[in-house]
């Protein structure tokens, strides 16, 4: 079988061994790993596998449709689902195993009321302002909470929020608003249970904010969480993204590159064409982005297209049928993802989250 024209290739065995890394360096007693959107664009399943046989022990999933495809793939282990719309199907939820995230009285109310048990974990708004119960709402809510564990309809299994990553103090700060909600749960004659806060940052930067479980997303995929924490863990990136070549042709100096002609060759030159664009997911903003064909580390040049890029080959020698790989691991000499991401002002999360449905993701 011939190599597709654009592949994504994933290799398990780095999302195993970033785990294995990344449990030994953070020895918390639960460790919880994110494959949330498809394992971060890496498939969630895969993932799944390989952060299980690395000895994580939860799963994290933004959505019910995502922890129930995780459940259709005879995966057991414990999946926790913290994003709902406003129907909320307890009920389903409870039948498949899957604990709640709740960040609001109404989505308690609604728990409750079904009757089945649920596991749940209480979010708390520390300071993100995004999902979670807002400080107002946090006197109501653990009294609530505490009514349904009495009464049997619920099961507290666990409180957490998420840090911002905007600085160390406003980090600290989120830990001591963690603490005080901790309190008020215990307060009315509740045991927290399992207490999480830090997702890939947090857990290697705030020691203090581990608690009995961290949530690893980003890194497992071998990218760091933030740009200050590249290069201090020996990650390996699980994604390879290439296409085959499909056009070779040598210009001459002055020649116009793709759309609104941003960029014109400075001398004769040969000019390789690569059918990955942003219908694909490859960012339209990245200039100057890294590719490598063959053993040369060539440019991008000019706008990229919905469908297409233009490589600057110069002399290299480069043939139709050639691989062209945007970013895969630095190790085995290609650019990696963030290269593209700081190329796109973007970050990693994104490129690797939303490669388009042309392109085909193999296992290797």
């Amino acid at each position: 079988m011939s190599a597709p024209l654009r592949e994504a290739r994933i290799s398990a065995a780095a999302i195993r061994a970033n785990a294995v890394l990344l449990r030994q360096r953070v020895t918390t007693r639960h460790a919880m790993a994110v494959v949330k959107a498809d394992g971060y664009g890496h498939g969630a399943i895969t993932a799944a596998h390989a952060v299980l046989e690395a000895g994580f022990d939860h799963l994290g999933v933004a959505d019910l449709d995502e922890a129930f495809e995780l459940r259709g793939a005879g995966i057991d282990a414990p999946v926790l689902a913290w994003l709902h719309g406003p129907e909320l199907d307890a009920a389903a939820a409870a039948e498949a195993g899957i604990a709640l995230g709740l960040s609001s009285l109404t989505q308690l109310e609604q728990v409750a009321r079904a009757g089945r048990r649920n596991a749940v974990h209480l979010k708390v708004d520390t300071g993100l302002s995004r999902n979670g119960v807002a400080e107002a709402d946090w006197g109501p809510v653990v009294e609530r909470l505490a009514t349904a564990v009495a009464d049997g309809s619920v099961r507290l299994e666990g409180v957490f929020s998420h840090l911002s990553n905007t600085s160390a103090d406003d980090d600290r700060a989120q830990i001591t608003a963690f603490e005080r909600f901790l309190d008020a749960v215990r307060s009315v004659g509740l045991d927290p249970g399992i207490r999480h806060l830090a997702a890939s940052a947090g857990a290697l930067d705030h020691p203090a904010a581990r608690y009995d479980m961290v949530r690893f997303g980003i890194a497992l995929y071998g990218i760091a969480p933030e740009p200050h924490l590249r290069g201090a863990l020996s990650l390996r990136p699980a994604m390879r993204l290439s296409a085959e070549v499909a056009g070779v042709k040598r210009v001459p100096a002055g020649s116009g590159v793709s759309y609104g002609y941003r960029h014109r060759t400075s001398a004769a030159t040969t000019l390789a064409l690569v059918p990955l664009g942003y219908a694909d997911g490859v960012p339209r903003a990245a200039v100057d982005a890294p590719v490598r064909i063959g053993d040369a580390l060539l440019r991008v040049v000019g706008r990229i297209a919905m469908d297409q890029l233009v490589v600057d080959a110069g002399d290299a020698p480069v043939a139709v049928g050639d691989r062209a790989v945007l970013w895969g691991d630095p190790e085995q000499g290609d650019p990696h993802v963030d290269d593209w991401a700081d190329a796109a002002g973007t970050i990693a999360y994104e490129l690797v989250t939303r490669l388009g449905r042309r392109v085909l993701r193999t296992l290797g």
